[in-house]
């Protein structure tokens, strides 16, 4: 009787093991399904709200300011490639006369690591004048650049500048923020073939979280008072 018993339990046992993994299997199922939803329709969102807004630096309206995104500086100060390209394409709208102020975004969380000082210097170096350039220290990502351009720094028209993979997003991203944007996007990074795939991969993760920061309306980790350094720079 006690083995009887005992096959009883086993077989209970396993009957419990089964259902349990038939139900986890059930929720990771729904859960790549909502995530497979929710990765589309956000795509979706971010080209429809950058279409008929990409341009290339010879064509673009002109706008009053240019956002220039940050990303990478190098640990001996220069800016990595990627944002090298940024740069470029900024310093030639700012010659061409396509844009009389930079605004340029990044990170300066900590004191070692200043994107914004980085940009400046990259684009004096390259003769655009400091006093047309004005920093944005707490562009800690794409969503916190855009809302603060606008409500911190008071920007209504403006070029977006950055890789040509990122530029739906954050053309969107300011659209939602108040700014008629649009914007113009480096290739040149292309070159650095391995980076480039897996940041382009990375953007449909980055588009969920985009999408997720305006459904939420969240503020910038550092929103500030105003500042008025982009009127001033458009007066010089």
């Amino acid at each position: 009787m006690r083995g009887l018993a005992a096959r009883w339990r086993a077989w209970g046992d396993r009957r419990r093991a089964v259902r349990l993994a038939s139900r986890l299997l059930m929720l990771a199922t729904a859960a790549v399904v909502l995530l497979g939803a929710a990765t589309v329709a956000s795509v979706s969102w971010v080209r429809d709200g950058a279409e008929g807004r990409l341009f290339d630096a010879a064509d673009v309206p002109d706008t009053p300011v240019a956002l220039v995104l940050g990303t990478k500086v190098e640990p001996d100060g220069t800016p990595a490639p990627f944002l090298a390209g940024r740069l470029e394409i900024a310093r030639q709208l700012y010659a061409a006369g396509k844009v009389q102020v930079l605004l340029l975004s990044g990170d300066n969380m900590d004191r070692d690591y200043d994107e914004p000082g980085a940009m400046r210097r990259w684009l004096v170096d390259r003769g655009v004048p400091a006093e047309k350039t004005v920093l944005d220290h707490a562009g800690f990502d794409t969503y916190d650049s855009c809302v603060r351009a606008h409500r911190v720094f008071g920007v209504r028209r403006a070029t977006v500048v950055t890789q040509s993979f990122h530029l739906p997003r954050a053309v969107a991203l300011c659209r939602d923020a108040g700014i008629d944007a649009v914007g113009v996007g480096d290739d040149t990074a292309r070159r650095h073939a391995g980076q480039w795939r897996i940041s382009s991969a990375r953007e449909y993760g980055a588009c969920v979280k985009a999408a997720a920061d305006v459904l939420t309306g969240r503020d910038p980790v550092h929103l500030g008072r105003r500042e008025t350094g982009v009127d001033d720079a458009l007066r010089a």
